[in-house]
């Protein structure tokens, strides 16, 4: 049986109570064919030890393996890509790094099963720093990192171009929020419409996505 309380003590300080499975897969099943969706992106803003994500993550594989698994650079690809998509927010360090670990560990189990002896470290090493990138140390409700001095929680978009270069852009999360609020066009679209686009912080150049975790890549 999952445990959906920590501590007493976490309740009472951070009201932290953990969603069970059932209710997770409950819950996204109502949004099935998002979860499906290699490239939908998902937020949680108090994400715990991942709960949602993990499963999150789970199906976004299962989509790349059905499609992809015959192609070990195509999985890689597709997998990088379902990582980078998923994004959360905790305001407890512990729960950050267990979330960061537990989704790493679900990508790295998939991905050495299908491979084995095949499969590429600075694959694992590139999700390794999506997921330090995604998952934030931060209060969802003051918009900003918990740390000394705060900054405002920044959120890294990957885009897939060019076949095999990922795009970064960083956007705040205040930025994407004061939008949501002023309802004026969409920030994603399936159908064709116009969407909002918010002014990105920073960019960068892109580089191969099996490079993302070790290269030291510029601004433009």
């Amino acid at each position: 049986m999952q445990r959906q309380v920590k501590s007493k003590q976490r309740v009472a300080d951070h009201g932290e109570v953990l969603t069970g499975e059932r209710e997770v897969n409950a819950m996204l099943d109502l949004v099935k064919a998002e979860t499906e969706r290699i490239d939908s992106r998902f937020l949680e803003p108090a994400c715990g030890t991942g709960n949602f994500l993990a499963e999150i993550l789970r199906r976004k594989l299962r989509v790349v393996e059905e499609r992809y698994a015959k192609s070990q650079i195509e999985y890689e690809r597709y997998g990088v890509l379902a990582v980078s998509s998923i994004y959360g927010i905790d305001i407890l360090e512990d729960n950050v790094q267990e979330c960061r670990e537990r989704l790493l560990g679900i990508f790295e189990g998939e991905y050495r099963r299908l491979y084995r002896s095949a499969a590429k470290e600075q694959c694992l090493a590139a999700v390794k720093y999506i997921l330090s990138c995604n998952i934030i140390h931060g209060d969802a409700l003051s918009l900003k990192t918990v740390e000394d001095k705060p900054e405002p929680i920044t959120f890294a978009e990957w885009s897939l171009v060019n076949g095999s270069l990922v795009k970064r852009r960083d956007f705040t999360f205040r930025d994407l929020l004061d939008h949501a609020s002023a309802k004026e066009m969409p920030l994603f679209s399936d159908l064709g419409e116009d969407v909002f686009i918010p002014e990105p912080k920073r960019e960068y150049q892109p580089v191969h996505f099996l490079e993302v975790g070790d290269a030291v890549y510029g601004t433009i």
